[in-house]
């Protein structure tokens, strides 16, 4: 404290071995994630301190030090009053000429924030309705088309796998229609779909109470893909994204256990939008991003997002992307093995139950199922997307919602869109 005259206080932080680069046993740039995590931490103590504005050294990874700072200075403290909430200083970059890069992690990890913000939001305060608002408001500035659906429309087109999901509750469903057009408009999109179920009780198979809070972040994932939409801009591809909206609820009119495992309704609402959007944007490529599965918790922890696909450039791809963000992904088998475990049923040609414990393997057969002749990947994050509860990211919050894997998408899509540079 006090040790400059322009500074009152200076945090010290070390950065770890110099040199430090890519560790393929890790699966992580360690060099790239050292930068956010000191970045995260000096800024933290300084924010702690009291102070307004910090300025953080590029520690030769601007983008990375914006990253790690911006997440970690970030609080969700809308419901507190005025006095008790934690300033979030102005952070800016100190004594380097990259002003693109740091600009261009500010902008990652504010994008990342909004999706903390939407998954950290109560849900008596973050229903469809109040989602589609909130989504308007972060994307209409950045002038992409938001198209907002509700029932009549949804009942038109037939969206009934969602429909039955969304009954059970009082609040009407939307469909979010989000279209960035980054190139010319005859090349086929980037198909985003984010399922986005506002609160998930479980419907008649109500949960145990002392999770059912956490539930409110079953919406990570379209709130993942409202961030990076916010993200994409400037990128020269095309990105569609459909965000079904509803919640899943308990009430006379709720889907009755036998028909479909209604607590395991994430597919069952993820299905006809899945299939309306490949019929009405003929995609060259499907990425959806879900929380569904709860094996990926025991399995991965808090480490990395489950992901499955019928691609292994696709795969190669968001490994590459995980490794640069520090917000890895880890493939999961998608064997033939789980499609015998949910068909042929007795009732249905599909089973959205399946049969053994690989819930999360089980869950990506289904939607695998639904996307028969397209890239398509499949991220559950069911397991990061939420709250993080051990060993936490330094630069993210223990037991808040983390908004993860919105840059991991965002590096992804970039590579797609400019495969010749580094």
């Amino acid at each position: 404290m006090n040790v400059d005259v322009e500074f009152r206080a200076a945090a010290v932080v070390g950065v770890g071995q110099e040199g430090a680069g890519f560790n393929d046993l890790e699966m992580i740039d360690e060099g790239m994630e050292n930068v956010r995590v000191a970045a995260s931490v000096g800024a933290r103590v300084l924010q702690l301190q009291g102070c307004t504005d910090v300025f953080v050294d590029s520690m030769e990874y601007p983008e990375q030090a914006a990253e790690g700072s911006c997440l970690a200075v970030w609080r969700y403290h809308t419901s507190r009053c005025l006095p008790t909430r934690i300033h979030i200083p102005k952070l800016d970059l100190y004594d380097s000429p990259d002003s693109d890069a740091w600009l261009r992690g500010l902008f990652k990890a504010e994008s990342q924030n909004v999706a903390r913000r939407l998954s950290d939001t109560p849900a008596n305060q973050m229903t469809p309705s109040i989602f589609s608002q909130s989504a308007v408001d972060a994307l209409c500035p950045c002038k992409l088309s938001v198209e907002v659906r509700g029932m009549d429309w949804i009942e038109f087109k037939s969206l009934n796998s969602f429909l039955m999901v969304a009954k059970g509750s009082c609040e009407p469903p939307i469909i979010l229609e989000i279209a960035y057009c980054g190139t010319a408009p005859k090349d086929k999109p980037i198909l985003l779909l984010g399922k986005g179920l506002t609160f998930n009780s479980g419907g008649l198979c109500l949960r145990p109470k002392d999770c059912l809070s956490m539930y409110r972040g079953c919406m990570a994932g379209a709130a993942a893909c409202v961030g990076v939409i916010r993200a994409a801009l400037s990128l020269s591809i095309n990105i569609t994204a459909l965000l079904p909206l509803c919640e899943n609820m308990s009430s006379g009119m709720a889907a009755k256990p036998g028909f479909v495992d209604v607590s395991k309704a994430g597919v069952v609402a993820m299905a006809d939008p899945l299939l309306y959007a490949q019929a009405a944007y003929k995609p060259c490529m499907v990425v959806d991003v879900a929380t569904v599965g709860y094996a990926v918790c025991p399995a991965l922890g808090g480490s990395a997002a489950g992901f499955f696909s019928n691609s292994n450039f696709l795969y190669k791809q968001f490994e590459k992307a995980g490794a640069l963000t520090g917000d890895r992904i880890w493939r999961l088998p998608l064997w033939r093995y789980f499609k015998e475990l949910i068909m042929p049923n007795e009732t249905f040609d599909i089973s959205n139950r399946g049969r053994g414990p690989a819930s999360s393997c089980i869950a990506a057969a289904v939607l695998h199922e639904l996307v028969p002749c397209v890239d398509w990947a499949h991220l559950d994050i069911r397991n990061v997307g939420m709250l993080t509860r051990y060993n936490p990211l330094p630069y993210l919050l223990k037991d808040c919602m983390t908004g993860r894997p919105t840059r991991t998408i965002v590096q992804f899509l970039y590579q797609i869109a400019c495969p010749d540079r580094k």
